[in-house]
């Protein structure tokens, strides 16, 4: 693979060594972040991969993307996307250097060693979050 196909393809993998004692606690920590985090700013089209730091995957259709100035963007889908939470792991190819709403990601499941790209989601527009102030 050349080195403009290999910059083009962003990965996120989550690794979790979770038990299943762990699952629910884990499940209410991903319901609290839904309303830990509020809308800040306007949505954008686009972010620039090089720059997201994490991501995290909410549930079938959401994703928070925080960057490495600290900023978080949320990409709720259009439609729910099979197997993202379960798989908690997605990959996604840019033809630029821009990851855009009218781009798609693609659910990696793991079948012994390997990795298998799922079914495509698209993404919606990225919305800018903040933390809500506690009271």
């Amino acid at each position: 693979m050349n080195r403009f196909a290999l910059g083009s393809i962003g990965l996120a993998l989550m690794v979790s060594g979770l038990t299943v004692a762990d699952a629910a606690g884990f499940g209410a920590k991903r319901a609290k972040a839904l309303t830990e985090r509020q809308p800040s700013d306007d949505p954008v089209n686009c972010i620039t991969p090089s720059r997201i730091d994490t991501t995290r995957i909410i549930n079938n259709s959401t994703i928070d993307f925080k960057m490495h100035d600290g900023k978080t963007y949320r990409n709720t889908l259009p439609h729910s996307c099979p197997g993202l939470l379960s798989e908690d792991r997605f990959l996604y190819r840019t033809t630029g250097n821009s990851l855009c709403s009218v781009d798609t990601i693609r659910v990696l499941h793991s079948y012994g060693a390997q990795l298998s790209e799922g079914v495509g989601c698209g993404l919606g527009k990225f919305q800018p979050v903040a933390k809500v102030a506690a009271n």
